[in-house]
Parts: C-alpha cells; sequence; structure tokens
C-alpha cells in the first residue's frame, strides 16, 4: 500500500476502525469499491424473540447500517467522513439463530450524498432475503484533519 489510505482497506479493518463494530463480531466478507458485504455471527444476546425464536431486529438494522456506510466509505477520500441520514429497514422474514450476511451496493454517490441498497440473508439460504434496507448517508469534509485508523489498523 501507498502512503496515501487506501479507503477500501479502511473498510476492511472495520473492527479495529469501529469498534462497534469489532463488539458486535461484525466481519467484512467482499469489500470492493461501492460494494461491501459483512458477515455478522450468531451470538445468543442477539435473540430478539425466544419464543420464536428469533434475531432481534435491531441487530439486523445494525448490520445493513454498518454495511451500507462501509460501502460508501469504499468511495469517499480520507478527508471526508460518512454519517447516516435516513434508513429504512422492511423486516421480511424472522432472522433465525444463525450467521447473517449483508450485501450492499451504492446506487448514487453525490458530492455530499450516497444512497445505498442493503439486502440480509443467512449464508445457508442466500436467496431468501430476511431484511431489505435502504440507506441515505451524508458525505462532508473532516474539519479536524483526515479520518485516520487507530495506530495498527492498517498493519498486517
Amino acid at each position: 500500500m501507498s502512503d496515501a489510505i487506501d479507503m477500501v482497506e479502511v473498510v476492511r479493518k472495520f473492527g479495529i476502525y469501529i469498534p462497534f463494530n469489532g463488539y458486535l463480531g461484525i466481519e467484512p466478507v467482499v469489500v470492493e469499491s461501492g460494494h461491501a458485504r459483512f458477515q455478522l455471527p450468531y451470538r445468543p444476546e442477539f435473540v430478539g424473540d425466544p419464543r420464536r425464536p428469533a434475531l432481534h431486529g435491531g441487530i439486523i438494522a445494525v448490520l445493513i447500517d454498518a454495511t451500507g456506510g462501509a460501502a460508501v466509505w469504499t468511495l469517499v477520500n480520507p478527508a471526508e467522513r460518512v454519517s447516516t441520514i435516513d434508513m429504512r429497514v422492511d423486516y421480511l422474514a424472522p432472522g433465525r439463530l444463525e450467521p447473517l450476511i449483508a450485501e450492499a451496493r451504492v446506487l448514487r454517490k453525490g458530492s455530499q450524498v450516497a444512497v445505498v441498497d442493503v439486502r440480509v440473508y443467512h449464508p445457508t439460504t442466500p436467496e431468501q432475503f430476511i431484511a431489505d434496507g435502504k440507506a441515505v448517508y451524508s458525505i462532508r469534509p473532516v474539519k479536524t484533519g483526515p479520518a485516520v485508523p487507530p495506530t495498527g489498523a492498517l498493519t498486517p
């Protein structure tokens, strides 16, 4: 990697760069320009309805937001920040007690706003979506200097 910060590489290390993602166990699987696929391993703490049983909708929404934001981050430069403006989640089926995959694609990126489509499914049944997300992200310059990952985040 050159001296310039490669934002795709930053997104690949989101568990370090964004501690909340690491705490939940969100793992980048595929990261390309304008596209991200993240996996969330199953944990019993993610259950929202133990009688059904099903995953909590909030954990699905978090995965949608993290993956959608990551897809946008691959298209910005280090002197910009990305933040969620709006997000809609359509829950299509209960989340089973197993890992989740979210796949995000940037539909449009302007100079200040990006729109992303995110689909969530289980790795065992990728053809059956359990949630569909649409998110809008603000892209703004960082006022205090370029966003750089914590020390060691970009080292192998």
